[in-house]
């Protein structure tokens, strides 16, 4: 009978199942990403993801529960000062499981499981994807019997457009007659567009994305966007030892980020060459080099 049984035993004792688990939950923790079976991939999201929620609260209290589970130093130190900027932001569901199939030998179904927020390709081809717009073929809300016809509403229209463009000219009229000849000769017209607007506007908002660069997260980018480091360029222009002296001064918690990179990758990411910078990011380790 199998009253009771909330969890798949895996065919190990407590003792032996609770010390693969926390094995397994070191090495995701450490290499991201690992392959398993389906079974014990579900059995570790389980044990893992609780530690990944205590670990947003750092503080002696949370470290010490988060080591009482995981027994290693590194995998600790990795969760609370590398993986807690990443899944700041994230309510849970922080692990994706992707089967691959079943295995020569026992036939046993596989899969690789995986943390969400450091899969940089789907993150880079999310970002990438232009917004949709949705175009309808509906007519505009109908005018009642009260309204005037289309013809008397068109002459309206014209005689506002005429006696607004009459008022506009008349206006710059008066300011040339009223300025220096030497501003007028010197002072060039610009016509700016809503379009214009709209694109630098854009721009703007995608330049200040710095959680794309490796081993930034949402923490550190603000702290970075505080300083004045708010866009890529920006980034880009200052030195690790200055990047360094900021993190210092916001608090202990970043001492252990290393931003030897991250000038270099917001280069790449100022100049929009995303392929090469993927390509980079797939040899980092949290934003350090191994």
């Amino acid at each position: 009978m199998r009253h009771g049984k909330k969890h798949n035993h895996l065919g190990r004792k407590t003792a032996h199942r609770h010390a693969m688990l926390s094995n397994m939950a070191a090495s995701l923790i450490l290499h991201k990403r690992i392959e398993t079976t389906v079974a014990k991939a579900k059995e570790l999201r389980t044990y893992v993801e609780p530690l990944l929620t205590k670990a947003k609260d750092d503080s002696t209290h949370s470290r010490r529960m988060v080591f009482r589970k995981l027994r290693d130093k590194e995998p600790v130190k990795e969760l609370f000062d590398v993986v807690a900027d990443k899944i700041a932001d994230r309510p849970g569901g922080y692990t994706r499981i992707i089967k691959l199939g079943t295995r020569l030998g026992d036939s046993a179904e596989t899969c690789m499981m995986e943390l969400v927020d450091f899969n940089e390709t789907y993150l880079l081809s999310n970002a990438e994807k232009p917004a949709r717009t949705r175009r309808s073929r509906r007519g505009g809300k109908k005018s009642s019997d009260t309204t005037d016809s289309p013809v008397e509403q068109g002459v309206v229209k014209a005689e506002a457009v005429d006696q607004e463009a009459t008022m506009k000219s008349g206006a710059a009229d008066l300011v040339e007659a009223n300025a220096p000849e030497e501003i007028l000769a010197t002072e060039p017209k610009e016509e700016t567009t809503s379009v214009d607007v709209a694109t630098e506007a854009n721009a703007g908002a995608e330049a200040d994305d710095l959680t794309k660069v490796e081993g930034i997260g949402p923490k550190i980018a603000e702290v970075l966007t505080e300083a004045g480091l708010g866009t890529f360029a920006k980034v880009a222009d200052s030195t690790p030892e200055a990047i360094r002296e900021i993190l210092d001064n916001a608090g202990s918690q970043f001492a252990s980020h290393d931003p030897a990179t991250w000038p270099q990758q917001a280069k790449l990411a100022a100049d929009g060459k995303w392929d090469e910078l993927k390509t980079w990011q797939n040899e980092l380790e949290g934003g350090r080099e191994n």
